[in-house]
């Protein structure tokens, strides 16, 4: 029975395939291939699809608009006995693909053909850069009460189930549409024998939510009380509330992947928070680890060009007693939280970037490296005191972090965890400073640039962390 049961079973991974068309003057051509990481939100945990052999599902996309066409091949299919049925591939699939997927494929080439050649995307432009075969990137934001935007955002939506492990959808329908903006990346390229038209290939995506915060802005002059204070009678636009954006999903497809524009996306949606007076924060949802390095380097080269960051030093007078509590005020507090406001960095991601900065300016005696110690200078007594200083700057903030947990630690143990922690921290920063070194003076530029990698390339060694840097 087993072995009936696998000759009828479908990895869904391997026999899902997605794909980029556009036409040509003699048929369509196909942009990229390529099979989704993940399909157990769609076929179950197993990833398993039962009832088929020689399966084959081909979802196309337009590369332009992404209007996609959904196709399911097989040789033979399972007749049901009972209860045991078949998988519905394109019952499932409607859950999550707009009606259009599921024309047939004469209106699909139809429809993809007759898209004019001077079609734009939806959205503003909020920022371009060079892309490495002459094209141009251009990253576009768009309301998702745009209809043109939330029609692409439908087509597209299922690429989150895809390749964000435990991603969810948008409800496009719903009411708080108006706290979305959706930001899209687009390949620009100039148009054969069309004067002036461009031809515009999709290559990832980004949304973001404003959340609308109770308390005030740290760095908010405090209001004084009004006694003639009224509810607005009539509708309140939320756009002149502050608020903080978080991004929630985030998506370069494989064949734009490896190309900056990854980074390069973050940073526009950054910048363009940045450049709206409301938005007190730029946050992001559950990260993965290739987004918290691209974040992480980002950021990083981002502030080291800001003058109020490269300020904040380790205060070396400072001594460190043997005995009762840490001394506060290793870096200017006051200072730290200015600089993360002004820049509008969420609260551990900016004292981690901080503490990265912080790092890579130590004598080369004392710093955390990847590399052979043998070479190493011998530290003097300040340099060691200047390490120890920072060494206490991050446990301080690990401390925090889990003081609950180390809390129910005796003493010693609580020393041994702290110092476990931190081992693996340099080691993690290490390893960011030195991606940062070597991309800085492309990711650095604010002009058009071309970037040879991007972080989706870096490899993520597995952590000994035990206590928490999270």
């Amino acid at each position: 029975m087993a072995e009936a049961d696998s000759n009828w079973s479908a990895d869904a991974n391997a026999c899902l395939e997605l794909s980029l068309v556009e036409p040509s003057a003699d048929g369509f051509n196909t942009i990229a291939r390529f099979n989704p990481s993940f399909t157990y939100p769609i076929f179950g945990d197993d990833e398993r699809i039962f009832g088929y052999q020689d399966l084959r599902i081909s979802l196309r996309y337009h590369v332009a608009d992404m209007r996609p066409h959904l196709k399911v091949k097989y040789g033979k299919k399972f007749r049901s006995v009972g209860a045991t049925e078949p998988t519905d591939i394109e019952g499932l699939l409607r859950e999550h693909l707009p009606a259009v997927a599921f024309s047939n494929n004469r209106d699909f080439e139809d429809a993809i053909r007759q898209l004019p050649q001077d079609w734009v995307p939806p959205g503003e432009v909020v920022s371009e850069f060079d892309a490495n075969d002459g094209g141009t990137f251009e990253v576009r934001r768009g309301s998702l009460t745009d209809l043109a935007v939330k029609q692409i955002l439908n087509r597209i939506q299922i690429l989150v189930l895809f390749f964000i492990e435990g991603g969810s959808l948008i409800d496009t329908e719903d009411s708080d549409c108006d706290r979305w903006d959706i930001y899209f990346l687009f390949h620009r390229s100039n148009r054969d024998g069309a004067s002036g038209a461009f031809k515009y290939r999709f290559a990832g995506y980004s949304t973001v939510y404003k959340f609308f915060p109770l308390q005030r802005y740290p760095l908010g002059a405090k209001a004084e009380p009004r006694q003639d204070l009224e509810l607005p009678a009539q509708e309140f636009p939320l756009s002149g509330l502050r608020s903080r954006s978080r991004i929630s999903q985030f998506i370069i497809l494989p064949n734009f992947q490896k190309t900056g524009s990854g980074s390069r996306l973050y940073r526009a949606i950054y910048e363009n928070c940045l450049r709206d007076p409301h938005v007190i924060e730029v946050t992001v949802e559950d990260p993965n680890e290739a987004f918290d390095d691209m974040r992480d380097v980002t950021d990083l080269l981002m502030l080291r060009r800001k003058p109020e960051f490269t300020a904040l030093k380790l205060n070396t007078e400072i001594r460190i007693p043997r005995q009762g509590a840490a001394p506060r005020g290793v870096v200017d507090e006051v200072k730290a939280e200015e600089t993360r406001c002004l820049y509008r960095i969420a609260p551990r991601q900016f004292s981690r970037v901080l503490e990265m900065h912080l790092m890579s300016k130590l004598p080369d005696s004392v710093r955390p490296t990847l590399a052979e110690e043998t070479d190493r200078p011998r530290p003097t007594k300040a340099e060691t005191h200047e390490y120890d200083l920072w060494k206490l700057f991050v446990k301080q903030r690990l401390y925090r972090h889990n003081k609950e947990l180390l809390s129910q630690l005796d003493r010693s143990e609580r020393i041994d965890k702290l110092n476990e922690t931190l081992g693996s921290v340099e080691l993690e920063y290490a390893r960011l400073v030195a991606l940062a070194d070597r991309r800085g003076p492309d990711m650095a530029s604010t002009g058009k640039r071309k970037l040879e990698d991007d972080a989706d390339g870096v490899s993520h060694p597995a952590k000994k962390t035990r206590v928490d840097d999270s």
